[in-house]
């Protein structure tokens, strides 16, 4: 066959396209749902006590190809307990004008803190509203839980835990519940949906 026909053919895509009826949502007053592991605004987790998932390790930081996340983290003490371990992250910024919303931060992270929901609407006039801060990114109390800092209520130590989580994914493993929203197996801790209302669905 001709080299001429292979040109023809790579253009076999394009034509049957512009032959297509055009899909048009009304944009903002129509939204289309997201996929279930759509990749949107991050969110830093709470344990079921309103303890902080955030040790401050920096992981996220050091794992971000754009450079987009900047934390500080700080100790934990007897009479300021953040998360249940000897550290927690201070300080934690997002700069969306660099994020590239990869997920290479959540693939990180050890304590699976930070996650993803599906809010993907960032779009802001103000270079400084894109930097977003902590107080943005961390999840909302829930009922039960109590806003830090606050001494550990799941157990003596950090293992606690995460033994705490282990044993809550292995018991949805074991009934075969999974929530896709997320990517990875599940836990039962609540995560913003893209409403802003509470769903299932933390990374583990």
């Amino acid at each position: 066959m001709p080299e001429f026909f292979d040109s023809v053919k790579g253009f076999g895509v394009t034509f049957r396209q512009m032959f297509k009826k055009v899909d048009t949502v009304e944009y903002p007053e129509v939204k289309r749902p997201t996929a279930p592991r759509f990749h949107g605004r991050h969110q830093l987790n709470r344990w079921p006590d309103g303890l902080e998932k955030c040790i401050g390790c920096e992981l996220c930081a050091w794992a971000c190809p754009a450079d987009a996340i900047y934390v500080e983290g700080a100790d934990n003490t007897a009479e300021e307990r953040y998360s249940p371990g000897e550290r927690y992250g201070r300080v934690y910024q997002i700069n969306y004008l660099r994020c590239i919303l990869c997920g290479l931060c959540i693939e990180a992270c050890p304590t699976r803190a930070l996650t993803m929901t599906n809010e993907y609407e960032l779009a802001d006039d103000s270079r400084e509203s894109l930097i977003w801060t902590k107080e943005q990114l961390v999840a909302p109390l829930q009922p039960g839980m109590e806003a830090p800092p606050h001494p550990m209520r799941l157990g003596e130590d950090e293992e606690d835990y995460y033994r705490l989580g282990a044993m809550l994914a292995a018991s949805q493993a074991d009934t075969g519940e999974r929530n896709p929203v997320e990517e990875g197996p599940v836990q039962d801790w609540p995560v913003q949906g893209q409403d802003g209302s509470a769903r299932q669905g933390d990374v583990q």
